[in-house]
């Protein structure tokens, strides 16, 4: 058979390819030995040495690459596609979000993307951390095309939503709306019960419009016992009332700010459209994703300190029978 091109080349030029081969074998073998000490390299950790393993090592890569993965949502041409560029008219802009805005075009503000992408990752970021820290994100968004988009993203993160209507003092005055939650409670507890069945008719009734007010204005945040680490925000113009209370208590604000809002009262602003859906859903989508990688950074955290201070035990508790073996 015909030899390879390489091995002719090779034996004119002189050549000798079974040396060049046994080279390269030799090579090979000898990086797989570097990689199988690396794998056996001694940390030291909490005054003790332990090597590396598998595990832990591919626990860390799969965390980066997840965060990475996160961030890697917010590219520009994601944000092009969903519209997060375009603003309000020119005639309805506030003069504070100058710094924000690439151009004008046809009578509309466009909002610059790179700010955007920036302001964006560290919003994002920051969101991962509280989650990680173990706090709880409140999402607010009660315009309608924004609605479903909040009440989903913040489910499928396990947070708080607001998404009807912010009732004035939901943090400053949380303890009066503890008082609400604890109605419609009880109310959903008389109804699986059974006890609105033995009530008459007018009474059922008016029982019935309350639970449905206290849901359709309480049902996101009924499981929230105290303030929330952070606030994220659609349309600040709109929530004010939210954006002050979270101001006033010294809760951080994540929000996305159009070229209508302030972003002065933002800790956390991220430029552009906050009233299209696909801009709104890559926005929420991003800051849930984060919710959940933080969360799942914290137990595995909790897991790796329970095994690390079983392990100390366990060191500890051979100490004492050897000690006790030689008295």
């Amino acid at each position: 058979c015909a030899l390879p091109i390489f091995s002719l080349d090779m034996r004119r030029s002189g050549i000798n390819h079974h040396a060049l081969l046994d080279a390269e074998g030799a090579h090979a073998a000898r990086a797989a030995r570097l990689v199988a000490n690396w794998e056996t390299v001694v940390v030291k950790m909490g005054g003790r040495h332990r090597p590396k393993t598998a595990s832990s090592t591919r626990q860390r890569r799969g965390r980066a690459s997840q965060g990475e993965r996160i961030l890697a949502t917010l590219t520009m041409k994601a944000l092009l596609e969903a519209g997060v560029h375009f603003g309000h008219r020119t005639q309805r802009w506030n003069p504070k979000m100058a710094e924000y805005i690439y151009t004008e075009r046809n009578g509309i503000y466009l909002v610059d993307l790179q700010k955007t992408l920036r302001l964006g990752r560290e919003a994002v970021s920051f969101v991962q951390a509280a989650a990680a820290r173990g706090g709880h994100v409140l999402f607010v968004g009660t315009k309608p095309q924004a609605r479903e988009i909040i009440q989903e993203e913040a489910k499928r993160a396990g947070q708080f939503f607001v998404t009807h209507r912010w009732l004035g003092g939901m943090l400053t005055n949380f303890t009066t709306i503890s008082k609400s939650i604890g109605r419609l409670i009880q109310l959903e507890e008389m109804e699986e019960q059974g006890v609105m069945t033995d009530l008459g008719k007018r009474e059922v009734l008016s029982l019935t419009r309350e639970k449905g007010k206290l849901v359709r204005n309480l049902e996101g945040i009924k499981t929230m016992t105290g303030l929330p680490s952070a606030v994220v925000v659609i349309d600040t113009n709109l929530e004010k009332i939210a954006v002050a209370e979270a101001n006033k208590l010294g809760i951080p604000v994540v929000a996305i700010v159009d070229t209508n809002c302030d972003p002065d009262p933002i800790d956390y602003p991220v430029p552009g459209n906050d009233d299209a859906i696909r801009s709104v859903r890559l926005i929420m989508s991003a800051m849930a994703d984060a919710v959940i990688e933080g969360r799942a950074a914290a137990t595995e955290g909790e897991t790796a300190a329970a095994e690390a201070l079983a392990a100390e035990l366990r060191e500890a508790a051979a100490d004492d029978d050897d000690g006790d073996g030689e008295k």
